[in-house]
């Protein structure tokens, strides 16, 4: 097992260096633009940080998935949150982002109601929801797993603070209201998601290579 631990460690470093990689290519992606504006507005079709901001959710999606598997043997205890592991959520997420990096929302990224409709707005906000409310539930999971008391309250905090963040900036978004302070909060969300993500992918690390060497001094034994 102790080559295994090893392994898993590795690819969770990966996975964090990937995530850190996508966090930092959307902040100067965001830094290039003069205006305000949404997060998936700077992959918007026709938007200079396009293609940018499309690798960088792929990087996203990659690193995502390496700390997904690093951490599959994780479970919470509590009821609602035991049904499926953090592992399963974070893929959901992982899947949600691959599918909004290859549908960017169109100029502007209009809500898809009324007037406004497209089915390539619609499918790209679907998939940006869901994966911003699958990685929330990941850090519901990852805060009530045992085993992980270094990065339970932080999943907890964080959880919390990207829900109420990205909720009442997506509320202005849908109100159409205040949008400028509305984008910021939504850049703020992303932030702390990915840095989530990030801190997870390192401890996790951390704590296979000392299950690791801990299992090396037994077997010598």
């Amino acid at each position: 097992m102790t080559p295994a631990r090893r392994r898993d460690a590795a690819l969770s470093v990966a996975g964090s260096l990937l995530v850190l990689t996508a966090l930092a290519i959307i902040w100067g992606a965001r830094l290039t633009v003069p205006r305000e504006l949404y997060v998936s507005e700077l992959g918007a079709t026709g938007e200079p940080t396009a293609e940018v901001f499309r690798a960088a959710l792929l990087l996203l999606v990659a690193g995502g998935v390496l700390v997904a598997w690093a951490v599959r043997d994780l479970r919470a205890r509590t009821p609602i949150l035991r049904y499926g592991t953090p592992a399963l959520s974070l893929a959901m997420a992982c899947a949600c982002f691959f599918v909004a990096a290859h549908v960017p929302c169109t100029q502007g990224c209009p809500l898809p109601v009324g007037e406004t409709f497209t089915m390539q707005d619609f499918t790209h906000t679907l998939a940006a929801v869901v994966a911003f409310a699958a990685a929330c539930w990941a850090m519901l999971q990852v805060a009530f797993a045992p085993g992980h008391r270094a990065i339970s309250r932080l999943s907890l905090t964080m959880a919390l603070a990207v829900g109420v963040i990205a909720g009442v900036g997506g509320l202005l978004s849908l109100l159409r209201w205040n949008a400028e302070f509305g984008s910021r909060l939504e850049l703020v969300a992303t932030t702390v998601g990915i840095g989530w993500l990030v801190v997870v992918g390192v401890v996790r690390a951390v704590r296979l290579l000392r299950d690791a060497r801990t299992a090396s001094v037994i077997t010598a034994q």
